[in-house]
């Protein structure tokens, strides 16, 4: 029995929802927020079914409840710790040496997917928020993948990145879900010293157009939109404008390859009017382009984000439901392996068409899942209890799931209604630790049969093979097999190795002349005084302060 066997059991079984019975319940949800929240509904009609799970009052059966009080169990993931390492500077060991060191190989036919973020506000050290690093194929010319993506970037990611030797050259097409700080915010990072290092050439950046919710406070007499310009063209507009003092003080170093003309939205397979934000040139490193992802077509169009006829990689993308209209998941095809990620979401219909794949299933669907309300409260106000289900903290948090989030057991639910199964699901935006999961796996496995880990136990064969994803885990998929393994990384490490584009010379006369530079034996060098007063310098010898030595010109 190999792990990409799949449960062939249909929707229609005894004790299940059939797919007529799931879309009703999915549009009770959208009509009647007013009256619980979607695991309610959820709920109520599964028991009304017949559908085997535990009642509201015992969702978490006692020892995972009582659990919570077990401090150790919050400060671990045992699952990840147990993972095979993997050491993405392509050695045995994770300290980069510098003599031979790169990016890990990926076979012909590999799909790679890291998670660089992994968890939702307010964790704190343990996980970044989300971010996930795929990479299809290999390029033997550069080495380097086929074809790599970032899929959001919320806050910290950056240092997972560099950590796992992933440089900003390689991070030049980001896919963002929606605009919530923790899936955009390390965009900024990404745009600014991506030039400075191994990105000279335009970030694209695709993500939702505008929401078109009317603004209620919009009056004609008070100077309040009609409707807010809150799509990724105005974002990125804004963008640029708010990095302009970054951009400009670092334009003593290059940002662009001399010769190199960099992929077009031609060779993506993008519309016409994808082009830089901010009149800066299309092969430079502080150019930005933004491509939105319009949802008015839907279900009618196939929306195709990214279609590379070279690589071989096709990226669609469809509505979920979060917070604001337009929020977007994604599909990636290549090869034919198929991952999802979807995502914020409430527990809505078309991610679970999206991975039934018309009857085909996908290898990875990942998916959100928060804890229930009452747990969520408890671990963001770190209180040494689970809080009462009528206390103010459960109910803000009641209101966030409402507007945005998939709760644990409609997780189980929505992994019970696909079929075939995936080869592999994955709960992210999840706060991981043994007790969380345990409270978790609990709920999961009321509505669904599931195993955890790179081999499948005997007993399992119609057992969905369930996750739950962690900061620096890297999961590898081939047609053969799905491995989970743990990142391998230095805690004082600096950062990823220089990844050059193909044809071009780092090393000789490969930049173009920075934009503040000066001529030093016939030739434009950067001149790093030209922004700069230099009036009250103190320098290493003599100048305004005074004669003689005051400090080593060499830095020593």
């Amino acid at each position: 029995m190999t792990d990409h066997d799949t449960d062939t059991r249909t929707t229609d079984e005894p004790g299940g929802f059939t797919r007529r019975e799931a879309l009703k319940v999915s549009g009770l949800a959208l009509g009647g927020l007013a009256l619980g929240t979607l695991g309610e509904l959820v709920a109520d009609a599964a028991q009304a079914d017949g559908q085997c799970r535990p009642d509201a009052t015992d969702c978490c059966p006692e020892g995972p409840r009582s659990s919570f009080a077990d401090k150790a169990k919050s400060q671990r993931y045992s699952y990840y710790d147990s993972l095979p390492p993997f050491y993405p500077f392509g050695s045995s060991t994770p300290i980069y040496t510098g003599k031979g060191s790169t990016i890990v190989p990926l076979g012909p036919t590999e799909m790679r997917i890291t998670f660089l973020g992994s968890s939702d506000p307010p964790r704190t050290l343990a996980q970044r928020m989300m971010s996930i690093f795929v990479e299809v194929g290999w390029d033997s010319s550069r080495g380097q993948p086929l074809d790599q993506f970032v899929f959001d970037c919320g806050s910290g990611v950056c240092a997972n990145y560099g950590a796992m030797n992933i440089g900003f050259g390689r991070m030049d097409k980001v896919f963002l879900t929606h605009l919530h700080a923790d899936h955009m915010s390390d965009l900024v990072h990404i745009y600014c010293f991506g030039p400075p290092a191994d990105r000279k050439s335009p970030l694209w950046v695709w993500g939702p157009g505008p929401s078109w919710v009317p603004n209620p406070a919009y009056t004609d007499t008070n100077g309040q939109p009609q409707y807010y310009q809150d799509g990724t063209t105005v974002f990125c507009q804004h963008l640029r404008e708010l990095c302009r003092w970054h951009s400009e003080s670092m334009g003593f170093e290059t940002s662009a390859y001399i010769g190199y003309t960099p992929p077009s939205r031609e060779d993506w397979g993008l519309p016409h009017n994808a082009q830089p934000v901010g009149g800066d040139a299309n092969n430079d490193g502080y150019s930005i382009i933004p491509v939105e992802l319009a949802l008015e077509n839907w279900p009618s169009d196939n929306l195709v984000a990214y279609n590379n006829s070279t690589t071989g990689v096709k990226i669609s993308y469809f509505p979920v439901i979060h917070t604001r209209k337009g929020a977007i998941g994604y599909k990636l095809e290549w090869q034919g392996l198929t991952m999802i990620f979807t995502g914020d979401t409430k527990p809505e219909s078309v991610s679970l068409q999206q991975a039934i794949n018309s009857a085909k299933g996908v290898d990875v669907f990942i998916h959100e899942m928060v804890p229930p309300p009452q747990v969520w409260a408890m671990k963001s106000a770190n209180l040494p209890k689970l809080p009462a289900e009528d206390s103010p903290s459960v109910k803000t948090m009641v209101t966030v799931e409402n507007s945005s989030h998939t709760s644990q057991g409609a997780f189980g639910y929505l992994l019970s209604q696909i079929s075939p199964r995936p080869r592999l699901t994955v709960a992210t935006h999840f706060p991981t630790a043994d007790d969380t999961v345990e409270c978790a796996l609990a709920s999961v496995k009321a509505h669904c049969k599931v195993y955890q880990g790179n081999q499948r136990p005997a007993g399992a064969a119609d057992a969905a093979r369930i996750t739950w994803s962690f900061d620096r885990m890297v999961i590898t998929v081939s047609k053969d097999r799905i491995l989970e393994q743990k990142g391998v990384v230095e805690q004082f490490g600096f950062g990823p190795n220089y990844q050059a584009p193909p044809g071009t010379d780092v090393y000789g006369n490969g930049f173009l002349a920075p934009k503040y530079s000066c001529i030093e034996t016939n030739k434009p060098v950067g001149d790093p005084y030209a922004q700069i007063d230099t009036t009250t310098e103190i320098e290493p010898c003599g100048g305004s302060y005074g004669e003689g030595c005051h400090y080593n010109s060499d830095g020593y």
